[in-house]
Protein backbone atom coordinates (compact mmCIF):
# COMPACT_ATOMS: atom_id res chain seq x y z
CA UNK A 1 0.00 0.00 0.00
CA UNK A 2 1.42 3.66 -0.88
CA UNK A 3 2.63 5.81 1.88
CA UNK A 4 -0.01 8.30 0.67
CA UNK A 5 -2.70 6.18 1.62
CA UNK A 6 -1.27 4.84 4.60
CA UNK A 7 -0.88 8.40 5.95
CA UNK A 8 -4.21 9.28 4.59
CA UNK A 9 -5.99 6.47 7.01
CA UNK A 10 -4.24 7.92 9.86
CA UNK A 11 -5.22 11.37 9.72
CA UNK A 12 -9.01 9.87 9.06
CA UNK A 13 -8.72 8.02 11.93
CA UNK A 14 -7.05 10.82 13.87
CA UNK A 15 -10.10 13.37 13.00
CA UNK A 16 -12.38 10.86 13.89
CA UNK A 17 -10.67 10.60 17.33
CA UNK A 18 -10.27 14.29 17.11
CA UNK A 19 -14.08 14.69 17.67
CA UNK A 20 -14.34 12.19 20.40
CA UNK A 21 -11.80 13.23 22.90
CA UNK A 22 -9.78 15.97 23.92
CA UNK A 23 -6.44 17.09 24.07
CA UNK A 24 -3.12 14.31 24.78
CA UNK A 25 -2.75 14.71 28.00
CA UNK A 26 1.32 13.58 29.56
CA UNK A 27 1.63 12.61 32.98
CA UNK A 28 4.46 14.90 35.39
CA UNK A 29 5.24 18.26 34.61
CA UNK A 30 7.31 17.91 30.97
CA UNK A 31 8.97 21.06 28.86
CA UNK A 32 6.51 23.30 26.62
CA UNK A 33 6.51 22.33 23.27
CA UNK A 34 4.01 22.75 20.17
CA UNK A 35 0.39 22.38 21.22
CA UNK A 36 -1.01 18.61 19.81
CA UNK A 37 -3.92 17.19 18.59
CA UNK A 38 -5.70 14.17 19.83
CA UNK A 39 -3.79 11.40 17.82
CA UNK A 40 -2.12 13.40 15.54
CA UNK A 41 -0.32 14.87 18.08
CA UNK A 42 1.95 16.94 16.08
CA UNK A 43 1.86 15.87 12.91
CA UNK A 44 0.18 19.03 11.30
CA UNK A 45 3.80 21.17 12.89
CA UNK A 46 6.05 18.55 11.41
CA UNK A 47 8.34 19.52 8.21
CA UNK A 48 7.52 17.80 5.30
CA UNK A 49 11.77 16.60 5.53
CA UNK A 50 11.38 14.44 7.92
CA UNK A 51 11.40 14.41 12.07
CA UNK A 52 15.18 16.06 11.97
CA UNK A 53 14.19 19.15 10.40
CA UNK A 54 11.40 19.10 12.85
CA UNK A 55 12.79 18.71 15.64
CA UNK A 56 15.65 21.67 14.53
CA UNK A 57 12.96 24.01 13.17
CA UNK A 58 11.40 23.39 17.11
CA UNK A 59 14.43 24.14 19.06
CA UNK A 60 14.45 27.92 17.47
CA UNK A 61 11.10 28.45 19.13
CA UNK A 62 10.99 26.36 22.00
CA UNK A 63 14.71 26.05 23.41
CA UNK A 64 17.15 23.31 23.89
CA UNK A 65 14.63 20.87 25.89
CA UNK A 66 11.03 20.77 24.57
CA UNK A 67 8.26 18.15 24.25
CA UNK A 68 6.65 16.82 21.29
CA UNK A 69 3.55 14.14 20.59
CA UNK A 70 4.97 11.75 17.74
CA UNK A 71 0.75 10.81 17.39
CA UNK A 72 -0.25 10.44 20.53
CA UNK A 73 2.35 9.79 22.52
CA UNK A 74 4.84 12.56 24.20
CA UNK A 75 8.76 12.46 23.32
CA UNK A 76 11.33 14.98 25.31
CA UNK A 77 13.82 16.08 22.72
CA UNK A 78 16.91 17.06 23.72
CA UNK A 79 19.17 20.30 21.50
CA UNK A 80 22.29 21.80 22.07
CA UNK A 81 26.02 20.54 23.39
CA UNK A 82 24.91 20.91 27.13
CA UNK A 83 21.57 19.87 27.73
CA UNK A 84 23.07 16.56 25.95
CA UNK A 85 26.23 16.36 28.15
CA UNK A 86 24.01 17.49 31.30
CA UNK A 87 21.37 14.21 30.64
CA UNK A 88 23.90 11.55 29.38
CA UNK A 89 26.54 12.26 30.99
CA UNK A 90 25.45 14.19 34.84
CA UNK A 91 22.39 11.88 35.14
CA UNK A 92 24.05 8.81 32.58
CA UNK A 93 21.80 6.31 35.08
CA UNK A 94 18.74 8.19 34.62
CA UNK A 95 18.84 8.37 31.21
CA UNK A 96 20.37 4.84 30.48
CA UNK A 97 17.37 3.23 29.37
CA UNK A 98 16.72 2.52 25.45
CA UNK A 99 12.87 3.34 23.88
CA UNK A 100 12.11 1.05 20.96
CA UNK A 101 12.59 2.11 17.83
CA UNK A 102 9.11 1.19 16.25
CA UNK A 103 10.55 -0.09 12.61
CA UNK A 104 13.16 -2.82 14.49
CA UNK A 105 10.73 -3.10 17.41
CA UNK A 106 9.03 -6.59 16.10
CA UNK A 107 12.47 -7.99 15.63
CA UNK A 108 14.20 -6.99 18.79
CA UNK A 109 11.10 -6.77 21.15
CA UNK A 110 13.33 -5.64 24.07
CA UNK A 111 16.00 -8.50 23.47
CA UNK A 112 19.35 -7.98 22.74
CA UNK A 113 22.32 -5.97 23.95
CA UNK A 114 21.06 -2.77 21.31
CA UNK A 115 17.35 -2.34 22.81
CA UNK A 116 17.60 -4.82 26.06
CA UNK A 117 16.86 -2.38 29.37
CA UNK A 118 17.15 -2.70 33.06
CA UNK A 119 18.98 -6.15 34.38
CA UNK A 120 19.11 -7.74 31.03
CA UNK A 121 20.99 -5.18 29.44
CA UNK A 122 23.06 -4.71 32.02
CA UNK A 123 23.97 -8.49 31.73
CA UNK A 124 24.61 -8.59 27.96
CA UNK A 125 26.18 -5.14 28.15
CA UNK A 126 28.92 -6.25 30.47
CA UNK A 127 29.08 -9.78 28.56
CA UNK A 128 29.91 -7.99 25.21
CA UNK A 129 32.18 -5.29 26.12
CA UNK A 130 34.53 -7.82 27.92
CA UNK A 131 33.67 -10.66 25.18
CA UNK A 132 35.24 -7.98 22.33
CA UNK A 133 37.96 -6.61 24.55
CA UNK A 134 39.49 -10.30 25.45
CA UNK A 135 39.08 -11.31 21.46
CA UNK A 136 40.65 -7.71 20.90
CA UNK A 137 43.24 -8.24 22.69
CA UNK A 138 44.09 -12.39 22.22
CA UNK A 139 46.53 -13.76 20.10
CA UNK A 140 45.15 -11.35 16.98
CA UNK A 141 44.77 -7.81 18.14
CA UNK A 142 42.24 -6.08 16.55
CA UNK A 143 44.61 -3.75 15.11
CA UNK A 144 46.01 -6.53 12.96
CA UNK A 145 42.77 -7.90 12.03
CA UNK A 146 42.69 -4.55 10.99
CA UNK A 147 45.64 -3.89 8.66
CA UNK A 148 45.25 -7.77 7.48
CA UNK A 149 41.49 -6.33 5.91
CA UNK A 150 43.24 -3.10 4.69
CA UNK A 151 45.44 -5.22 2.62
CA UNK A 152 43.10 -7.68 1.33
CA UNK A 153 41.21 -4.54 0.46
CA UNK A 154 44.01 -3.12 -1.58
CA UNK A 155 44.54 -6.24 -3.21
CA UNK A 156 40.74 -5.72 -4.47
CA UNK A 157 40.66 -2.40 -5.10
CA UNK A 158 43.97 -3.03 -7.37
CA UNK A 159 42.21 -5.18 -9.34
CA UNK A 160 39.70 -2.58 -10.27
CA UNK A 161 42.54 -1.05 -12.64
CA UNK A 162 41.46 2.52 -12.38
CA UNK A 163 37.38 1.77 -13.25
CA UNK A 164 34.61 3.35 -11.88
CA UNK A 165 32.74 1.74 -9.65
CA UNK A 166 30.80 2.02 -6.72
CA UNK A 167 32.71 1.79 -3.28
CA UNK A 168 29.44 0.61 -1.23
CA UNK A 169 30.03 -2.89 -1.15
CA UNK A 170 33.87 -2.62 -0.54
CA UNK A 171 33.53 -0.69 2.39
CA UNK A 172 30.54 -2.99 3.95
CA UNK A 173 32.88 -6.04 3.64
CA UNK A 174 35.68 -4.25 5.22
CA UNK A 175 34.31 -3.28 8.35
CA UNK A 176 31.96 -6.20 8.38
CA UNK A 177 34.88 -8.53 8.21
CA UNK A 178 35.95 -7.03 11.33
CA UNK A 179 33.22 -8.00 13.64
CA UNK A 180 32.71 -10.85 11.58
CA UNK A 181 35.88 -11.91 13.10
CA UNK A 182 34.50 -11.31 16.70
CA UNK A 183 31.14 -13.17 16.69
CA UNK A 184 31.63 -15.85 14.40
CA UNK A 185 35.67 -16.64 14.18
CA UNK A 186 35.97 -16.01 10.20
CA UNK A 187 36.45 -13.26 8.21
CA UNK A 188 34.38 -13.75 4.41
CA UNK A 189 35.76 -13.84 1.37
CA UNK A 190 34.63 -10.70 -0.65
CA UNK A 191 32.86 -12.90 -2.96
CA UNK A 192 31.01 -15.08 -1.48
CA UNK A 193 27.03 -15.18 -2.42
CA UNK A 194 26.54 -15.47 1.59
CA UNK A 195 28.13 -12.80 2.76
CA UNK A 196 26.86 -10.32 -0.31
CA UNK A 197 23.70 -11.32 0.53
CA UNK A 198 24.01 -10.22 4.30
CA UNK A 199 25.52 -7.24 3.59
CA UNK A 200 22.89 -6.33 0.63
CA UNK A 201 20.58 -6.81 3.86
CA UNK A 202 21.69 -4.74 6.12
CA UNK A 203 22.68 -2.11 3.52
CA UNK A 204 18.90 -2.03 2.74
CA UNK A 205 17.87 -2.34 5.91
CA UNK A 206 19.47 0.73 7.28
CA UNK A 207 17.87 2.84 4.48
CA UNK A 208 14.85 1.76 4.91
CA UNK A 209 14.46 2.24 8.66
CA UNK A 210 16.44 5.52 7.54
CA UNK A 211 13.23 6.91 4.99
CA UNK A 212 10.67 9.36 5.58
CA UNK A 213 7.78 6.22 5.31
CA UNK A 214 9.56 4.68 8.61
CA UNK A 215 9.35 8.46 10.28
CA UNK A 216 6.13 8.38 9.72
CA UNK A 217 5.62 4.82 10.46
CA UNK A 218 7.77 6.05 14.34
CA UNK A 219 4.29 8.32 14.40
CA UNK A 220 1.52 5.45 14.16
CA UNK A 221 3.16 2.05 14.08
CA UNK A 222 0.07 0.88 16.13
CA UNK A 223 -1.82 1.82 13.04
CA UNK A 224 0.25 1.28 10.77
CA UNK A 225 1.58 -1.84 11.63
CA UNK A 226 -1.19 -3.61 10.86
CA UNK A 227 -0.69 -2.20 6.92
CA UNK A 228 2.40 -3.88 4.31
CA UNK A 229 5.33 -1.48 4.50
CA UNK A 230 9.02 -0.40 5.23
CA UNK A 231 8.60 -2.18 8.82
CA UNK A 232 7.62 -5.63 7.48
CA UNK A 233 10.56 -5.36 4.38
CA UNK A 234 12.81 -4.29 7.54
CA UNK A 235 11.79 -7.77 9.84
CA UNK A 236 12.00 -9.91 6.45
CA UNK A 237 15.23 -8.94 6.33
CA UNK A 238 16.33 -9.03 10.15
CA UNK A 239 14.49 -12.33 10.02
CA UNK A 240 16.74 -13.74 7.17
CA UNK A 241 19.90 -12.48 8.96
CA UNK A 242 19.08 -14.04 12.45
CA UNK A 243 18.64 -17.27 10.18
CA UNK A 244 22.17 -17.10 9.30
CA UNK A 245 23.26 -16.71 13.18
CA UNK A 246 21.06 -19.47 14.38
CA UNK A 247 22.58 -21.40 12.02
CA UNK A 248 26.28 -20.53 12.53
CA UNK A 249 25.28 -21.05 16.61
CA UNK A 250 24.29 -24.17 15.45
CA UNK A 251 27.94 -24.99 14.22
CA UNK A 252 29.71 -23.53 16.92
CA UNK A 253 27.60 -26.09 19.13
CA UNK A 254 28.64 -29.19 17.51
CA UNK A 255 32.67 -27.48 17.55
CA UNK A 256 32.18 -26.22 20.92
CA UNK A 257 35.51 -26.69 23.18
CA UNK A 258 35.05 -25.57 26.18
CA UNK A 259 38.76 -25.13 26.69
CA UNK A 260 39.55 -22.92 23.59
CA UNK A 261 36.41 -20.44 22.96
CA UNK A 262 37.15 -19.21 19.42
CA UNK A 263 34.73 -16.09 19.59
CA UNK A 264 31.83 -14.34 21.26
CA UNK A 265 29.28 -16.97 19.91
CA UNK A 266 31.52 -19.60 21.72
CA UNK A 267 31.99 -17.82 24.95
CA UNK A 268 28.21 -17.15 25.03
CA UNK A 269 27.65 -20.67 24.32
CA UNK A 270 29.89 -21.65 27.39
CA UNK A 271 28.26 -18.93 29.71
CA UNK A 272 24.64 -20.59 28.56
CA UNK A 273 25.46 -23.64 30.13
CA UNK A 274 26.86 -22.72 33.07
CA UNK A 275 24.09 -20.97 33.87
CA UNK A 276 21.55 -23.70 32.99
CA UNK A 277 20.43 -24.08 36.04
CA UNK A 278 19.30 -20.90 37.01
CA UNK A 279 15.86 -19.88 35.56
CA UNK A 280 16.19 -15.94 35.51
CA UNK A 281 19.37 -16.14 33.51
CA UNK A 282 19.63 -13.68 30.81
CA UNK A 283 21.83 -16.09 28.83
CA UNK A 284 19.36 -18.03 26.37
CA UNK A 285 19.36 -18.76 22.64
CA UNK A 286 17.19 -15.45 21.62
CA UNK A 287 19.37 -12.94 23.57
CA UNK A 288 22.30 -14.66 21.70
CA UNK A 289 20.73 -14.36 18.50
CA UNK A 290 19.52 -10.29 18.95
CA UNK A 291 22.84 -9.59 20.65
CA UNK A 292 24.21 -10.69 17.10
CA UNK A 293 22.72 -8.76 14.98
CA UNK A 294 22.74 -5.80 16.69
CA UNK A 295 26.54 -6.29 16.88
CA UNK A 296 26.80 -7.38 13.63
CA UNK A 297 24.47 -4.43 12.16
CA UNK A 298 26.01 -1.52 14.06
CA UNK A 299 29.24 -2.50 13.67
CA UNK A 300 29.09 -2.94 9.89
CA UNK A 301 26.76 -0.21 8.62
CA UNK A 302 27.76 2.43 10.67
CA UNK A 303 31.71 3.02 10.04
CA UNK A 304 31.24 1.87 6.39
CA UNK A 305 28.96 4.47 5.92
CA UNK A 306 31.23 6.75 7.62
CA UNK A 307 33.69 5.85 5.59
CA UNK A 308 31.57 6.17 2.32
CA UNK A 309 31.08 9.56 3.07
CA UNK A 310 34.18 10.72 3.96
CA UNK A 311 35.53 9.26 -0.04
CA UNK A 312 33.17 11.86 -0.86
CA UNK A 313 34.06 14.21 0.91
CA UNK A 314 37.62 13.56 -0.29
CA UNK A 315 36.22 13.42 -3.98
CA UNK A 316 34.61 17.32 -3.24
CA UNK A 317 37.70 18.43 -1.34
CA UNK A 318 40.64 17.20 -3.54
CA UNK A 319 43.17 19.18 -1.50
CA UNK A 320 41.93 17.97 1.71
CA UNK A 321 42.66 14.14 0.71
CA UNK A 322 46.26 15.12 -0.48
CA UNK A 323 47.11 16.72 1.93
CA UNK A 324 46.50 13.67 4.27
CA UNK A 325 48.35 11.87 1.76
CA UNK A 326 51.57 14.35 2.46
CA UNK A 327 51.39 13.19 6.17
CA UNK A 328 50.94 9.71 5.55
CA UNK A 329 53.97 9.79 3.09
CA UNK A 330 55.86 11.90 5.80
CA UNK A 331 55.02 9.81 8.89
CA UNK A 332 54.46 5.93 7.26
CA UNK A 333 56.16 5.97 4.06
CA UNK A 334 54.37 4.42 1.11
CA UNK A 335 55.56 0.95 2.09
CA UNK A 336 55.32 0.15 5.89
CA UNK A 337 51.31 -0.36 6.73
CA UNK A 338 49.76 2.14 8.98
CA UNK A 339 49.60 1.66 12.84
CA UNK A 340 47.22 2.93 15.53
CA UNK A 341 50.94 4.20 16.72
CA UNK A 342 51.29 6.40 13.74
CA UNK A 343 47.82 8.49 14.64
CA UNK A 344 49.68 10.69 17.51
CA UNK A 345 51.85 11.98 15.18
CA UNK A 346 49.06 13.00 12.39
CA UNK A 347 47.07 15.36 13.73
CA UNK A 348 45.72 16.85 10.26
CA UNK A 349 44.93 13.25 9.30
CA UNK A 350 42.91 12.49 12.86
CA UNK A 351 41.67 15.87 12.63
CA UNK A 352 39.72 15.00 9.06
CA UNK A 353 38.70 11.37 10.42
CA UNK A 354 36.89 13.81 13.19
CA UNK A 355 35.38 16.06 11.22
CA UNK A 356 33.98 13.76 8.44
CA UNK A 357 32.32 11.41 11.41
CA UNK A 358 30.92 15.38 12.81
CA UNK A 359 30.21 16.32 9.01
CA UNK A 360 28.39 13.26 8.03
CA UNK A 361 26.48 13.28 11.22
CA UNK A 362 25.53 9.68 10.96
CA UNK A 363 23.11 8.90 13.80
CA UNK A 364 21.21 12.36 14.09
CA UNK A 365 18.81 11.37 16.85
CA UNK A 366 21.29 8.62 18.14
CA UNK A 367 18.87 6.06 19.24
CA UNK A 368 16.25 7.11 21.48
CA UNK A 369 16.59 6.91 25.30
CA UNK A 370 14.11 6.56 28.35
CA UNK A 371 14.44 7.05 31.87
CA UNK A 372 14.82 4.61 34.16
CA UNK A 373 13.35 6.18 37.19
CA UNK A 374 11.43 9.52 37.99
CA UNK A 375 14.03 12.29 36.90
CA UNK A 376 13.97 15.77 37.27
CA UNK A 377 16.00 18.17 34.40
CA UNK A 378 16.20 21.41 34.33
CA UNK A 379 13.12 22.19 36.43
CA UNK A 380 10.73 19.75 35.09
CA UNK A 381 9.66 16.66 36.08
CA UNK A 382 10.08 13.24 33.86
CA UNK A 383 7.87 10.03 34.57
CA UNK A 384 9.80 7.01 34.90
CA UNK A 385 9.52 5.32 30.91
CA UNK A 386 10.06 8.90 29.32
CA UNK A 387 10.87 8.58 25.90
CA UNK A 388 13.61 10.81 25.21
CA UNK A 389 15.88 11.73 21.94
CA UNK A 390 19.00 13.19 22.68
CA UNK A 391 19.61 14.94 18.90
CA UNK A 392 23.23 14.20 18.51
CA UNK A 393 23.09 16.30 15.06
CA UNK A 394 22.20 19.77 17.44
CA UNK A 395 25.74 19.02 19.20
CA UNK A 396 27.65 18.16 16.03
CA UNK A 397 26.47 21.27 14.28
CA UNK A 398 26.48 23.81 17.60
CA UNK A 399 27.90 27.01 16.77
CA UNK A 400 29.21 27.37 20.02
CA UNK A 401 31.58 25.03 19.65
CA UNK A 402 32.27 24.99 16.08
CA UNK A 403 32.80 28.13 14.25
CA UNK A 404 31.89 26.53 10.46
CA UNK A 405 28.84 24.26 11.49
CA UNK A 406 27.64 23.81 8.17
CA UNK A 407 30.94 23.36 6.24
CA UNK A 408 33.66 20.52 6.19
CA UNK A 409 36.17 22.41 8.07
CA UNK A 410 38.96 19.87 9.89
CA UNK A 411 40.09 23.27 11.33
CA UNK A 412 37.83 22.73 14.18
CA UNK A 413 40.27 20.51 15.60
CA UNK A 414 43.29 21.80 15.19
CA UNK A 415 44.88 24.65 17.36
CA UNK A 416 46.85 27.36 16.06
CA UNK A 417 49.69 25.61 15.83
CA UNK A 418 48.36 22.37 13.95
CA UNK A 419 47.97 20.58 16.89
CA UNK A 420 44.53 18.13 17.46
CA UNK A 421 42.53 19.78 19.78
CA UNK A 422 39.64 18.56 22.07
CA UNK A 423 36.13 19.69 20.83
CA UNK A 424 33.02 18.62 23.98
CA UNK A 425 30.49 19.06 21.28
CA UNK A 426 32.13 16.27 19.49
CA UNK A 427 30.48 12.78 20.79
CA UNK A 428 29.49 11.13 16.84
CA UNK A 429 28.83 7.15 19.42
CA UNK A 430 26.57 9.54 22.05
CA UNK A 431 27.87 9.85 25.51
CA UNK A 432 27.04 7.38 29.06
CA UNK A 433 26.29 4.33 30.00
CA UNK A 434 24.47 3.46 26.42
CA UNK A 435 27.28 4.92 24.52
CA UNK A 436 28.19 2.58 21.14
CA UNK A 437 29.58 -0.43 22.24
CA UNK A 438 31.98 -0.56 19.58
CA UNK A 439 33.44 2.90 19.66
CA UNK A 440 36.77 1.77 20.19
CA UNK A 441 36.85 -0.57 17.22
CA UNK A 442 34.91 1.72 15.20
CA UNK A 443 38.04 4.36 15.70
CA UNK A 444 40.63 2.21 15.01
CA UNK A 445 38.69 1.15 11.89
CA UNK A 446 38.51 4.74 10.55
CA UNK A 447 41.92 5.67 11.37
CA UNK A 448 43.57 2.13 9.58
CA UNK A 449 41.30 2.26 6.62
CA UNK A 450 41.30 5.98 5.58
CA UNK A 451 45.02 5.72 6.09
CA UNK A 452 46.13 2.39 4.15
CA UNK A 453 43.79 3.47 1.22
CA UNK A 454 44.84 6.68 0.84
CA UNK A 455 48.89 5.31 1.06
CA UNK A 456 47.70 3.18 -2.51
CA UNK A 457 45.65 5.27 -4.11
CA UNK A 458 43.98 8.73 -5.33
CA UNK A 459 40.49 8.74 -5.77
CA UNK A 460 39.13 10.44 -9.22
CA UNK A 461 35.27 11.05 -10.23
CA UNK A 462 34.27 12.10 -13.25
CA UNK A 463 31.88 15.02 -11.53
CA UNK A 464 33.86 18.25 -10.97
CA UNK A 465 34.43 18.62 -7.68
CA UNK A 466 32.02 22.19 -7.47
CA UNK A 467 29.60 20.12 -8.76
CA UNK A 468 29.33 17.13 -6.13
CA UNK A 469 26.37 17.33 -3.94
CA UNK A 470 26.75 16.22 -0.16
CA UNK A 471 23.23 16.43 0.69
CA UNK A 472 22.37 13.12 2.43
CA UNK A 473 19.48 11.02 -0.08
CA UNK A 474 18.20 10.09 3.36
CA UNK A 475 17.75 11.24 6.74
CA UNK A 476 16.03 9.73 9.71
CA UNK A 477 17.47 7.52 12.12
CA UNK A 478 20.48 6.98 9.91
CA UNK A 479 21.80 9.71 7.74
CA UNK A 480 22.83 8.01 4.09
CA UNK A 481 25.06 9.96 1.65
CA UNK A 482 23.80 9.80 -1.89
CA UNK A 483 25.10 7.34 -4.30
CA UNK A 484 28.65 7.84 -6.52
CA UNK A 485 31.09 6.29 -8.26
CA UNK A 486 34.57 6.86 -8.05
CA UNK A 487 37.92 5.70 -9.74
CA UNK A 488 41.19 4.26 -7.35
CA UNK A 489 44.47 5.34 -9.62
CA UNK A 490 47.51 3.55 -8.02
CA UNK A 491 49.59 5.84 -6.70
Amino acid sequence: MELSVLLFLAVLTGFLLLLTRGHPKATGHLPPGPRPLPFLGNLLQMDRRGLHRSFLRFQEKYGDVFTVYLGPRPVVVLCGTDSIREALLDQSENFSGRAPIATFDQTFQGYGVAFANGERWKELRRFSLTTMRDFGMGKRSIEERIQEEARCLVEELRKSQGALLDPTFFFHAITANIICAIIFGERFAYKDPEFLRLLHLFNQSFALVSSFSSQVFELYSSLLKHFPGTHRKVHKNLQEVNDFIGHTVEKHRETLDPNAPRDLIDTYLLRMDKEKSNPDSEFHHRNLILTGLSLFFGGTETTSTTIRYGFLIFLKYPQVAEKVYKEINQVIGPHRPPALDDRAKMPYTDAVIQEIQRFSDLLPFSLPRMVTKDTHFRGYFFPKGTEVYPILSSALHDPRYFEKPDDFYPEHFLDANGALKKNEAFFPFSLGKRNCLGEGIARMELFLFFTTILQHFSVASPVAPEDIDLTPRECGVGKLPPVYKLRFLTR
